[in-house]
């Protein structure tokens, strides 16, 4: 059953150097304020698996606690390139990166297949595309009954996964409401979960047509961050902040400026910092 517990005993507890490390939220919910506890406690060699990283891998891989990275698109979305990405990649500052690149497809039935314990995933998919001849991991099976080749992938099952929710309940119980991506997958398939969240209530009601409660069973550790989805949005508490992400294009092109940022914004910051980023609580219900 999950535990309520603060961010760094979250972490603490659940990430371990070498770990594969799954951090997803689509578009909304993308757990910064966990990622900048991860640098903040030092971890090293983690394999991070995400199907869009973003700013919060950049800065991941820009401080060098990354070995390696599976995803399916890789940008500053609406900007550009990610900087630390390319640099590690091109360069190998401030270490070698090893990637693994997959289509959206593949990435969401991989998690998929984690979730239900199977050893792989399949799908069809990647016909006429250049990706399987540049990633040996991309193979093919014939359907037993039908004759049909179809795309394989082996299933994503990470060490730990970590999400940002809206609310969960005083049990552990969580509530995702909005896009809802892949976080539940993501969640079922990993060893051990963190999810942070905007609140915690005594009830998660009224839960809205598109959204979705992950049992407490299901989950290792709750922590209360809000604003933790910040610079992303949380659906229902505040948006998502273009400015920032168009300033990050200029932070990240310069190593020394990236740094700076680094230690003035998480080394030197707390998981509090995060709440003054916090909207209002959403409307009742009448």
């Amino acid at each position: 059953m999950a535990k309520i517990v603060s961010l760094a005993e979250a972490v603490g507890d659940n990430v371990r150097d070498g770990n594969t490390v799954a951090m997803e939220g689509f578009t909304h919910l993308i757990p910064y304020a966990a990622g900048h506890e991860v640098i903040r406690q030092g971890r090293k060699d983690l394999y991070l698996v995400r199907m869009t990283p973003d700013i919060l891998y950049d800065q991941l891989i820009g401080v060098g606690a990354a070995r390696g990275m599976k995803f399916s698109w890789g940008g500053n979305p609406g900007v550009g390139s990610l900087h630390r990405f390319r640099d590690a990649v091109e360069n190998q500052w401030p270490r070698p990166l090893e990637i693994e690149e997959h289509s959206h497809a593949a990435m969401a039935n991989a998690y998929e297949a984690g979730a239900a314990n199977l050893p792989f995933a399949t799908l069809r998919g990647y016909i006429g595309a250049d990706l399987p001849k540049v990633n040996p991991n991309i193979k093919s099976v014939t359907c037993p009954f039908t004759g049909e080749v179809l795309a394989a992938v082996p299933a994503i099952r990470p060490d730990v996964t970590i999400i940002h929710a809206q609310r969960a309940d005083r049990k552990g119980n969580v509530l995702i409401e909005g896009i809802v991506g892949v976080q539940k997958e993501a969640v079922l398939a990993a060893k051990r979960s963190i999810v942070t969240v905007e609140e915690i209530v005594d009830e998660l009601n009224p839960p809205s047509p598109n959204s979705l409660v992950l049992p407490s069973w299901a989950v290792t550790s709750v922590a209360h961050v809000p604003g933790g989805a910040f610079p992303s949005y949380a659906h229902g508490y505040y948006p998502r902040s273009n400015a920032f992400y168009i300033g990050w294009d200029e932070i990240a092109r310069d190593r020394d400026s990236f740094t700076a940022w680094i230690k003035e914004n998480v080394l030197d910051a707390r998981p509090e910092d995060f709440a003054k980023h916090a909207g209002n609580k959403p409307a009742k219900a009448a």
